[in-house]
């Protein structure tokens, strides 16, 4: 049973890098991350660690603690979207992603998240466009850019980072 509980829980390390890769192309698209996707690598987070459990590669007490990180985030996040420096789909995208990076690679997943929002900003300031072109209405995607930024990207880069390190830690 434990070896079957490994592949099972690489199938949801590959099932949560779909998501958030599905999470990063909506934002970039549209600005807007659909509630399904956090919600859905929630889902991929309870069945991963079920089989952590299983497998002996997670604990309660591990799982209980990546709850509390993601809580954490959550509510730190929340001021962000409160202040408007955020938006509310990134807030749930961050959240759900904290729960698989726990308290052992929070600070690699906010940095890698801090690094690609940098790169992203930078690109939206040079002037480059992101996304499609033009939106309905034919204004350029670039001018809604200036006031607002798909971070989506930027934490589904992170999110990657963390998927393929505990990818790696599977034995």
């Amino acid at each position: 049973m434990p070896l079957l509980a490994l592949l099972l829980q690489t199938g949801s390390l590959i099932a949560l890098a779909i998501l958030l890769v599905a999470a990063a192309w909506q934002d970039l698209r549209t600005l807007h991350i659909a509630n399904s996707l956090p919600l859905s690598i929630v889902g991929v987070f309870a069945v991963w660690s079920a089989l952590g459990v299983v497998a002996g590669t997670s604990t309660v007490q591990g799982i209980a603690l990546s709850v509390g990180c993601a809580a954490m985030l959550f509510l730190v996040a929340t001021a962000a979207f409160a202040a408007g420096m955020m938006g509310g789909g990134d807030v749930k995208l961050a959240a759900a992603m904290a729960l698989f990076a726990g308290p052992s690679l929070m600070l690699d997943f906010l940095l890698v998240v801090g690094i690609a929002g940098g790169v992203l900003g930078t690109v939206a300031l040079v002037g480059v466009p992101i996304g499609p072109v033009a939106d309905a209405e034919g204004t350029a995607v670039r001018s809604r850019l200036r006031s607002r930024l798909p971070y989506g990207p930027a934490i589904a880069a992170g999110g990657l980072w963390v998927a393929a390190v505990l990818a790696c830690a599977l034995k």
